[in-house]
């Protein structure tokens, strides 16, 4: 009997249980991988908005990192938010301590609800101390936008344009969701420097997107863990994440933006 694989989240906890390290450890366990977590922020939110975020000390999360990596096979590591220049300092420097491999990287700065998760000085450490080090980066466009220094980008031309300074930067590849453009079609941007593919999928006309994000990197980060190859585990967790929004109508949580369905290939209907 084969092990089942280990995957990592170092990220915050959503109260609401949608987004955050609640729904990576969800997107983990519905593609058949062990998750483990560093919870690096507290927030207090629900579907309707984000009302308060306590920080986690860069000490304790690196306690809590040393702990998970001294006993833990981590196949691959999905990062979300950090919302400190100390606690990018601390994950960065403990990834490169524990070589940890196949690290997925979701640069959460804002919220569905438009809150703003991220200090404004913390950016700049995001590109010279994290990007580097990732082996993807999943920025959606308003995050490619503030992370290039550029306005939103309002074509698939302007997607390519920033995915390439995003790489000129450091990124290692990139995956510029485009969901926030307006089309019959989500369509993907996956880019390397040898590499440019669009992953696309059929827009869902739902109001249950809170997580997408998160999701998505952590079924990718998934899919790294069984071993696939990055390109797969792009296309596959797209293909899986659409089906979760395609059944979030389902489950009728929340007011707000409510979560997608990440159990909807394991629960009976």
């Amino acid at each position: 009997m084969s092990k089942v694989p280990i995957a990592l989240t170092i990220a915050g906890s959503d109260s609401g249980g949608g987004a955050g390290i609640q729904a990576d450890l969800k997107s983990f366990s519905a593609n058949k991988v062990y998750g483990a977590s560093v919870v690096t922020a507290l927030t207090a939110q629900n579907t309707l908005g984000v009302n308060a975020v306590h920080s986690v000390p860069p000490e304790f999360i690196t306690a809590q990192l040393d702990a998970v990596f001294s006993d833990l096979n981590i196949e691959a590591v999905k990062i979300g938010m950090l919302s400190q220049v100390s606690v990018i300092e601390a994950v960065a420097n403990s990834l490169k301590k524990h070589e940890a491999k196949n690290i997925v990287f979701d640069p959460v700065m804002v919220a569905t609800s438009g809150d703003s998760l991220l200090d404004e000085d913390a950016v700049e450490a995001v590109k010279t101390i994290l990007m580097p080090i990732a082996d993807l980066l999943t920025p959606n466009l308003h995050e490619s936008a503030k992370l290039t220094n550029t306005s939103l980008a309002k074509s698939n031309i302007e997607m390519v344009e920033q995915a390439d300074m995003l790489l000129k930067d450091g990124a290692k590849a990139v995956l510029i969701k485009g969901g926030h453009i307006e089309d019959k079609d989500c369509a993907d941007l996956f880019k390397t420097t040898t590499q440019e593919e669009w992953v696309n999928a059929k827009r869902i006309a739902t109001n249950n997107t809170h997580g997408t994000g998160c999701s998505l990197s952590s079924a990718i980060a998934s899919n790294l863990a069984h071993g696939m190859s990055m390109h797969d585990a792009v296309c596959k967790a797209k293909i899986w994440l659409t089906g979760a929004i395609q059944s979030s109508n389902e489950l009728d949580i929340g007011q707000g933006s409510g979560p997608v369905h990440h159990f909807h290939n394991l629960w009976s209907k």
